[in-house]
């Protein structure tokens, strides 16, 4: 069947004009120095029914022809040992692991091991970047989270959805985390294999996708908008809450992001190097997507309520203060009118919070040596992650 030719349908959208001329994405036009507009977006928009087709192809060969357990001790197996040319195993699986052990040319260690000091001096400003800006932010663009939605992630439940996502990102960002057969590597592959996972079951079992409008499931524009996520709106939120990085560790993000892309499946046209061409990438996508509906709406409020489910905390007073604050840096973060249409609760004194953290951040950035903000965050970010890891495996036992 013939497609239309995708056009920037959103661009003359109020929630659009607003974004890109009065809200954050003025800031990342100013942030960035990136100079947008449209003359590029035919060269982007075939990617939104563009998909992962090795990786597809591996889950056909593996997870679909045994129990899921096998399959996966199978991929376990390739992760850690490698995969050789003249190995007895399918076409498919030796396409994705010859090509993810091979380094690419424009792969640069020492831009590697400055996006994950950055990462890991952040300490808790990350975590709360990644949540409070990246995650909810995203629920903004109802299209994006169609996958979510029809894979039912709402009754998984925010705890585990959050803990994935922690998971995943301490492990990427961490000293050579990213060498072949790391945890780093094994978080990429094992995740870009989960995303064909869905994608399949979608295509097979949900018959009412709207591929025209909202793409192929999981396709790799979509890909390189969350990754932006990752790199792009993440420096813009630790500049916002008072942070300071060198051209070194910020070019070192998206680095980091661009190695962790290509290792996940996505064309290596999509992957930004540097705040300037993310900024322009991702006003191109942002045209394509409608703003928040009902589901992103729930979305953020399951992702807002996580902090009262989650039993880190042992008192009820501490667990609906975190949410309190979450959702005094959502409101600092982002956009009023996002913050509005995903009917994030208006409360009290909210700008207070986020204030004060801007003028701590100053201080202890002035006063407290790099290396030893290092340290620190690193132990901030693994602990965090063994509360999350350790509840949620609790929840599974029960």
């Amino acid at each position: 069947m013939e497609r239309p030719i995708l056009q920037p349908r959103f661009k003359n959208s109020p929630h659009f004009k607003d974004f890109w001329e009065k809200g954050n994405g003025k800031q990342l036009i100013e942030f960035s120095g990136a100079e947008i507009s449209f003359k590029d977006f035919g060269k982007f928009a075939a990617y939104f029914y563009h998909v992962d087709e090795i990786g597809d192809q591996v889950v056909k060969d593996v997870y679909l022809t045994k129990k899921f357990h096998e399959a996966s001790r199978e991929i376990e197996h390739y992760i850690r040992n490698g995969v050789l040319q003249d190995d007895n195993v399918p076409e498919s699986v030796k396409k994705l692991f010859i090509e993810t052990q091979r380094k690419p040319e424009w792969l640069n260690d020492d831009l590697l091991k400055s996006g994950a000091e950055l990462c890991m001096r952040s300490g808790l400003d990350a975590l709360i970047s990644l949540r409070d800006y990246c995650l909810i932010g995203g629920y903004d663009y109802a299209y994006l989270n169609k996958p979510l939605i029809v894979t039912e992630a709402l009754k998984k439940g925010a705890v585990k959805r959050l803990s994935e996502t922690l998971d995943f990102w301490v492990n990427a960002t961490r000293y050579n985390a990213l060498e072949i057969h790391s945890k780093g590597y094994e978080f990429a592959i094992k995740t870009r294999l989960i995303h064909s996972y869905a994608r399949l079951s979608i295509k097979k079992h949900y018959q009412n996708w709207d591929t025209e409008n909202w793409g192929e499931p999981i396709n790799s524009w979509d890909m390189m908008a969350t990754y932006i996520g990752f790199s792009l709106v993440f420096l813009h939120s630790l500049q916002k809450l008072g942070n300071t990085f060198s051209k070194e560790e910020e070019l070192g993000i998206f680095h980091l992001w661009k190695y962790v892309g290509y290792l996940l499946g996505i064309p290596e046209s999509l992957l930004p190097d540097n705040k300037k061409q993310a900024t322009e990438y991702f006003y191109l996508w942002t045209a394509i997507q409608p703003p928040s509906d009902k589901d992103s709406a729930l979305l953020a409020h399951s992702l807002l309520n996580e902090s009262l489910e989650n039993p880190i905390l042992k008192f009820k007073f501490q667990r609906k203060n975190l949410r309190y604050l979450h959702i005094c840096c959502t409101w600092y973060l982002l956009d009023d009118e996002v913050c509005k249409r995903l009917s994030i609760p208006d409360v009290s004194n909210k700008n207070a919070f986020p204030v004060v953290k801007k003028m701590i951040n100053k201080v202890y950035n002035t006063l407290i040596s790099r290396n030893t903000r290092i340290e620190a965050g690193n132990k901030k970010h693994l602990k965090v992650l063994e509360d999350y890891l350790r509840i949620t495996a609790a929840s599974n036992f029960h």
